[in-house]
Formats: structure tokens, sequence, C-alpha cells
């Protein structure tokens, strides 16, 4: 399955805020489709399948993720010890385009992941340009040493005016480079969700 490219407003429109797909907010309040707020008007609710893949979809569409990939990060977490729903999170947070966003070098993590692709990042000196490659502790996200690459991220976060960037990460606004301190905390990640029921979800495959 490929990533989702279509229409990023009717995804917010009926999954509510994702900060890593648009910070663009729509003037239409019902949720997208034929019926808009039917369930609403209704009564009716969501069963617990629904509930659960509309938590699934919230992380998918808000890391750009495809189906394959989050089920590979599913299976990680699951192998590793501690919290499951947690470590899922703190993978996809380890991911140079979230951690890109996160930093404010771009307004959305589509538009870091490009960043990526085109060669303006590196780590630890030198350039990655795979957004999916996944950050260790102690790494140095930086910024290519070319003019056109620093003006580029200075002017991204001249416009994003990110606030207080995560204890997890040291920024360096000097060198506009940042060390990875340690693994994010739940509250960290603006993304409201629960997680639990993203893992509970795959558990049913």
């Amino acid at each position: 399955m490929s990533r989702y490219r279509g229409p990023k407003l009717r995804i917010s429109r009926r999954l509510g805020t994702l900060p890593g797909l648009t910070t663009k907010k729509s003037n239409k309040i019902n949720r997208p489709g034929k019926d808009g707020n039917a369930n609403a008007d209704t009564g009716k609710k969501l069963t617990e399948y629904g509930v659960r893949l509309e938590e699934k979809q919230k992380l998918k569409f808000n890391y750009g993720l495809t189906e394959s990939q989050l089920y590979r990060y599913v299976k990680e977490a699951r192998r590793r010890k501690g919290v499951t729903g947690l470590i899922l999170l703190q993978l996809l947070e380890m991911r140079l385009d979230t951690i890109c966003f996160t930093l404010g070098f771009a307004k959305s993590i589509a538009e870091a992941r490009q960043l990526v692709n085109h060669g303006h990042i590196t780590i630890n000196n030198k350039v990655v340009n795979i957004p999916s490659f996944q950050c260790r502790l102690n790494d140095v996200v930086g910024i290519k040493d070319k003019s056109t690459s620093k003006n580029l991220v200075e002017k991204n976060i001249k416009y994003n005016q990110v606030g207080e960037i995560p204890s997890h990460l040291k920024f360096d606004t000097s060198k506009l480079d940042a060390t990875i301190l340690d693994y994010c905390n739940r509250n960290d990640i603006p993304l409201q969700l629960d997680e639990l029921l993203v893992i509970e979800y795959y558990s049913r495959r």
C-alpha cells in the first residue's frame, strides 16, 4: 500500500488534530463523507474495531507511514522489553524525519522527509538521505555545510516558531544541530491518541 498523498484537511477533519500531517485547520466542522456527523445525530457509536482502527489511522497519517511500515514498527516494539505502546511511539519519534520536524526544520513530517531526501540533513557530520533512518542516543542531527541548506532550515525555523524543544533533545541554535540525549517521554509527544488501542488492533491480525 502506497503512502497517502490526498487531501490532508479531509483526514484531520475525520481523525482530529495531527501535528505531523498539517498545521492548517479546516473551516468545516462535519466529518467528511456523505453523512457528515450522522453518528452524532443518531446517537450511534463506533464499534470497538472502529475505535481501534481510527487510533491506528492517526498514527499512520501523522507519521506518514505505509501500512506495512507501521506493522513492522509494531512487531519491533513487541520484540523489545518494556511497555509496547510507549516503545512504538519512541521508535517513530527516533526516525530522522520526525526529529527534523520536532526541531522545527520543517512544518510537517512530509516536508521534513523531503529535506532529508534532498540531502540537507546530516547525522554525526555525514549526510543521510533516508527519512526512516533510526537515530540512536548521542547522535548529532545537523545541517549540511552548504549555504543553501542552512538558509533553508533557518528560514523554516523562523517561520515555524516551534515552542520548547523536548527534553530528550539538546538543540544548539548557533550551530543548528541537536544531540539526542534520551528516548522521548509520552508527554513530549503532541499527538493525541491511545497507543494501547493500536497495539490491540494489530494483536488481532
